[in-house]
């Protein structure tokens, strides 16, 4: 049964979502904190950030590690990876036969112009959603996030430096 509510889970997170891993975060975070109950707030934000420090996308870690939490079981992970990643490649099959065709059609350029600020505001929805009591412990927590947000939006800085500086900082006050 749990392979099951794991399927349809994950296959419904993978086939609503646009706009990438993060974009995906708070829909993640209600379908497998609150609905199923299968991580804590806690975990789930610890999950968010090994999820960005590991290869690959955030929102196939998630249901990667998520899987194994709920089945206790590496299957539990393979069917929640492919059931996460399933719709969006059959929705690439049957768009990229068609968008190529159709790319400069109006209909279609307007389509993409209404989904732009969505996936924005679903990003943006994430970001909020990690902004909790979880994350935001004291003024070390706060410096740590107004430091990163500075380092990346100001001065550039890579991602990668930015987490491994952050996890060294951490690592330091904590």
């Amino acid at each position: 049964m749990i392979f099951w509510k794991l399927f349809v889970t994950f296959f419904k997170i993978g086939l609503f979502n646009f706009g990438g891993g993060y974009a995906m975060i708070s829909f993640i975070q209600n379908e497998v904190v609150y609905k199923q109950a299968w991580l804590t707030t806690s975990e789930f934000t610890d999950v968010v950030a090994i999820s960005q420090i590991t290869p690959g996308p955030v929102g196939i870690n998630l249901a990667t590690y998520t899987g194994y939490t709920a089945a206790h079981s590496v299957w539990g992970s393979v069917i929640a990876t492919f059931a996460v990643c399933l719709p969006s490649f059959i929705l690439m099959l049957l768009v990229s036969r068609y968008f190529l065709k159709y790319r400069h059609a109006q209909a279609v350029e307007n389509v993409f112009k209404g989904l732009r600020p969505a996936v924005i505001g679903l990003i943006a929805a994430a970001a909020l959603v990690l902004c909790n009591g979880e994350n935001f412990v004291d003024y070390k927590s706060v410096l740590l996030f107004l430091s990163a947000f500075i380092a990346v939006g100001k001065f550039k800085a890579g991602p990668i430096a930015v987490i491994f500086a952050c996890g060294v900082l951490g690592f330091l006050f904590y």
